[in-house]
């Protein structure tokens, strides 16, 4: 069994998909289709970054399934249906659900780009700047953290934006609240915390204005079923029916990511081969950290594409 995963935010990296840019035409023809569509120099923007927009959300969604979705359809170009027959499942962190979508042909390719255009814009824009954020919380379980949670006052609440991999929980918080909390983390255990580089606090309450202008862009948005199970990040649900597809999207933006409930559903599954496609190495290297009954493969230079004679 075999299942297919896309990163998400934080994977970016400049010159991200160079090498099969180069050397593959497909990749410049998805670089061009999705760059037309959405009126963004993705060329200038992935492999130069002269205006340093490749860390703003608005920025960040769109490069990161450009690059995904290109690895993904180049693979699929080289080795057809021999690759294809093999998938039992996908899946996506945060806006990598989205390239999972687009991966399965539930989404087209510029459907899919310029919503996620407008996800990074509704992101970016959803709560006054610099006033809240996200911590990495290092070293304690996430059952800790919720117990935390409950004995806080109102006004120092957090929320549980990603659950990661053991050990490695992402929360959403007020800026303000970032050395008490902090405190209170490290107080109960926690290793150390470390701020990300991002906008809000993303997968909280504090995109309620995102989600309200995503839930009005996804009603109307021309979607099919998935030819691939997907499983969702809201509910570790699988789902291939387009209505049960928008339910999810619509209420991903503000519930945590549950990432290690995903991998231990494809364990329950008998999934045996997990293949992160996209930039960087981030999801297995959770991936690892939450199951050792994996094979897991990256296909995110030419020289990973080796990696995948061995299981297609």
């Amino acid at each position: 069994m075999l299942a297919v995963i896309f990163p998400g935010q934080g994977s970016q990296t400049i010159g991200m998909a160079k090498d099969f840019y180069d050397n593959f035409n497909i990749v410049k023809k998805t670089f061009s289709e999705i760059g037309d569509s959405t009126k963004i120099d993705l060329h200038k923007l992935i492999f130069e970054d002269p205006d340093k927009k490749l860390n703003i959300t608005e920025f960040t969604q769109i490069s990161i399934y450009c690059v995904s979705i290109s690895i993904f359809l180049l693979i699929k170009e080289l080795y057809k249906e021999k690759f294809l027959n093999k998938i039992d499942f996908m899946a996506g962190h945060s806006l990598g659900e989205y390239s999972a979508l687009s991966a399965s042909n539930s989404l087209s390719l510029n459907n899919c780009a310029n919503i996620l255009k407008l996800r990074g814009q509704y992101m970016q824009n959803s709560y006054p700047q610099n006033q809240s954020g996200m911590l990495a919380v290092i070293g304690l379980e996430i059952s800790k953290i919720e117990e935390i949670l409950l004995n806080l006052d109102e006004k120092d609440k957090f929320e549980i934006a990603n659950d990661n991999a053991p050990g490695q929980v992402v929360i959403s918080l007020a800026k303000e609240n970032f050395d008490y909390i902090s405190e209170q983390l490290k107080s109960f255990g926690a290793k150390k915390t470390i701020p990300l580089n991002v906008s809000s606090g993303f997968h909280s309450s504090f995109m309620r204005k995102a989600e309200k202008e995503m839930i009005h862009k996804l009603e109307n948005l021309d979607i099919n079923d998935s030819e691939y199970t997907i499983v969702s990040n809201y509910n570790v649900q699988p789902v291939r029916k387009k209505n049960e597809i928008i339910d999810n999207l619509k209420k991903q933006i503000t519930n945590r990511v549950r990432w290690v409930e995903t991998i231990k559903y494809f364990e329950s599954k008998n999934v045996n081969t997990i293949i992160e496609i996209g930039p960087n190495k981030i999801l297995n290297g959770l991936n690892k950290r939450i199951s050792s009954n994996f094979t897991l493969i990256n296909v995110s230079n030419i020289n990973e594409l080796e990696n995948l004679k061995n299981v297609i």
